[in-house]
């Protein structure tokens, strides 16, 4: 799963920096992560400084030289009340987290078994990076941010791996953080603020994620994948088969925790406003219920070999751990068995426009091609999608089934599903 989370200024745990172009790659620091997200400055700023006040720059220059773009006291400004109050947003951070069963693996199976997990993980993410620096950010300059463009020389991102949870009895939640700053170098080597394109992209880059994990776990390990209803009335997830739903249960003790509070919230909202609550609703009421689950943060920090032998003492009770490697291959077996993976691309087309006209009505582009990735995740179970193939499904959705909703929505056309199919006069023998 790919999320999203704005950063205020301060950006509290955040681990590690890199970038391109006057970025180059730093080791991570503490000062040189404040510099380079918590105050928008170059991550060696210290050492830029230093090197230019030697050279007879006066300390005001030697700072401004450092700085990316506007600096950040200027948003501080006490001029207004208004302003007094406002917070720069300085960062993004996208929490890459692969689905549960793949957590089960990664935890309870040898060391191999899990390097190669990390490895998918690593591929996938940093493809879906690439996709979204390369086909979606965008950087913004002019009044009211009139001008827009690709960012020039890449984006400016933060990555680090967390292995557990919150909770005390944390099971594992293998998962990245993504921190990318919102800072980019506009066409003409200026640095600005980026817009929100990247906000609007992250379901359509969480079903990339979850498709390049999909294909790197099969191509690695040859295993495939299933989809199975976690919640009611939501859409399924893909997982690994062949893992005990006992072990699926024993990982989801904090999914559980939610499920438990929701109901309350779901009828104080139904009794608020007359109506069960539709799917922005349903979000923004389970996000409120993790709020109010969450337990605070652990103050002791455990080493990865005592977080699995912990985990593996835990999950033994379950007395489904032994085998576990053997049981996912012998279930992919089974499936490809009876599942043949090919993509029929006017199926694909009509259930990607389908799916989204019934959940949304009103779309954009961002939301078919989200779809199409979900889709073809579902078909293939791991197997290699062809590039570009999710791309050429929005692209003839929109072309045959869709028209203009608003200036800068598309709804669905549906005259030619309901189009007679013209009839044709039987050609006579002579």
């Amino acid at each position: 799963m790919v999320a999203f989370l704005g950063l205020p200024v301060d950006l509290g745990e955040l681990i590690l920096g890199a970038g391109e172009a006057d970025f180059e790659s730093f080791d991570l620091t503490e000062p040189a992560l404040a510099l380079g997200l918590g105050e928008g400055r170059h991550p060696d700023a210290d050492r830029i400084e230093q090197i230019l006040l030697a050279e007879g720059k006066a300390p005001a220059q030697a700072r401004r030289a450092t700085v990316l773009g506007r600096p950040i006291e200027h948003n501080q400004s006490a001029k207004t009340d208004k302003a007094k109050e406002r917070k720069p947003w300085l960062a993004m951070d996208l929490v890459f987290r692969a689905p549960p069963t793949v957590h089960i693996a990664w935890a309870l199976m040898d060391d191999e078994t899990r390097r190669v997990l990390e490895l998918c993980q690593d591929i996938a993410r940093d493809k879906t990076l690439a996709w979204l620096e390369d086909a979606v950010a965008e950087i913004r300059w002019k009044s009211g941010g009139k001008k827009r463009a690709r960012v020039r020389d890449g984006l400016i991102v933060a990555v680090f791996r967390h292995y557990e949870s919150r909770a005390a009895d944390s099971r594992p939640p293998l998962h990245d953080h993504a921190v990318v700053s919102i800072r980019a170098r506009r066409p003409d080597g200026t640095w600005g603020n980026q817009t929100g394109a990247l906000m609007k992209h992250i379901v359509a880059a969480d079903a990339l994620y979850t498709l390049l994990f999909m294909e790197e776990v099969s191509a690695r390990l040859g295993w495939a994948w299933e989809p199975r209803e976690a919640t009611p009335g939501r859409r399924p997830v893909m997982e690994i088969p062949g893992i005990d739903q006992r072990l699926i249960c024993w990982q989801s003790t904090r999914r559980q925790q939610i499920a438990d509070a929701l109901p309350l919230l779901t009828a104080n909202y139904e009794e608020r406003q007359g109506h069960p609550p539709g799917e922005r609703a349903a979000y923004a009421l389970a996000c409120q219920a993790a709020d109010q689950t969450r337990s605070p943060k652990r103050t002791q920090l455990r080493s990865l070999s005592e977080l699995r032998a912990a985990w593996r003492e835990s999950a033994a009770r379950a007395d489904v751990v032994a085998g576990l490697a053997e049981r996912a291959r012998a279930a992919a077996a089974a499936i490809w068995a009876r599942v043949r993976p090919v993509v029929d691309v006017a199926l694909a087309v009509a259930e990607t426009m389908a799916v989204v006209y019934v959940m949304r009505g009103a779309f954009a582009r961002r939301h078919l091609l989200a779809e199409a990735r979900r889709h073809l995740a579902c078909v293939l179970r791991g197997r290699p999608h062809r590039p570009g193939l999710d791309e050429e499904i929005v692209q003839a959705a929109i072309d045959g089934y869709t028209r203009p909703a608003s200036r800068r929505m598309l709804t669905a056309d549906l005259r030619p599903c309901t189009r007679p199919t013209p009839r044709t006069r039987p050609c006579c023998a002579h």
